[in-house]
């Protein structure tokens, strides 16, 4: 597993040539926070950085629930029992198997892989603006009907899931990257997934940590590019 460091964040990934997984530890003063579980082989790096910064896991936050943000969730409750796990009011369905629509949602299918033998259920449901240590919940919906952003508003750094990818090329979740096509084709509605990173876009995040694909630095000028094209994109359609 390869792990880097910014300020508080750590991005923990898996297979970083070829298909890179990642999740990210964020160090508070007497506690870390874990966002997302990458897959069951993802624990042990988990695991073993916890034991080096020697200090509590006191929350697991999902950003969705697609198999390779859980996969290593039941080991680490397991592991650390005391750890509250969340995740967004909306995709706590999801994460229960529950793949129906509300009636005011697009009625496109909900896509990707999901663990259907996943027995860690959330004790906690989050919404817009709920705060977990430094992290602010931020909305950002399309790959899936409730993915989560997680905002750190004093060192401007946004850790955003799927909503975007770095590997292959800068590309809000739904846009087709060829060299890295697997978001896009996990995506439930490109639409909605273009006004959510125009939201994350208004924050002018100083870094930029995605599910797949290195952290980008300063990386307004790529999230603009990143929306005119998929504008472009979506009127061309």
């Amino acid at each position: 597993m390869k792990i880097s460091k910014y300020n508080q964040l750590y991005q923990l990934t898996l297979y970083p040539r070829i298909f890179p997984i990642n999740c990210y530890l964020y160090e508070e003063q007497h506690e870390c926070t874990l966002i997302d579980t990458g897959i069951p082989a993802s624990f042990k790096g988990i695991v073993d950085l916890m034991r080096k910064l020697d200090k509590p896991l006191t929350n697991i936050i999902l950003t969705h629930p697609h198999g390779d943000h859980v996969g290593s969730l039941d080991l680490l409750k397991e592991h650390f029992p005391k750890a509250t796990v969340s995740i967004s009011e909306r995709d706590n369905r999801l994460l229960q198997g529950d793949m129906s629509l509300d009636k005011n949602e697009p009625q496109t299918p909900i896509k990707g892989g999901f663990n259907k033998k996943l027995k860690t259920t959330a004790d906690q449901l989050l919404k817009e603006g709920d705060q977990i240590g430094s992290l602010t919940v931020i909305e950002t919906p399309g790959h899936t009907p409730g993915s989560i952003s997680l905002w750190d508003s004093k060192k401007l750094t946004i850790i955003v899931g799927d909503a975007m990818q770095t590997k292959g090329k800068i590309a809000i979740s739904g846009q087709l990257v060829p060299l890295f096509p697997f978001p896009a084709l996990a995506t439930w509605n490109k639409e909605i997934s273009l006004e959510s990173v125009k939201k994350i876009y208004e924050l002018k995040p100083t870094l930029l940590a995605v599910g797949h694909g290195k952290i980008i630095e300063n990386p307004n000028n790529f999230i603009n590019e990143a929306i005119i094209n998929a504008e472009r994109k979506l009127v061309n359609v």
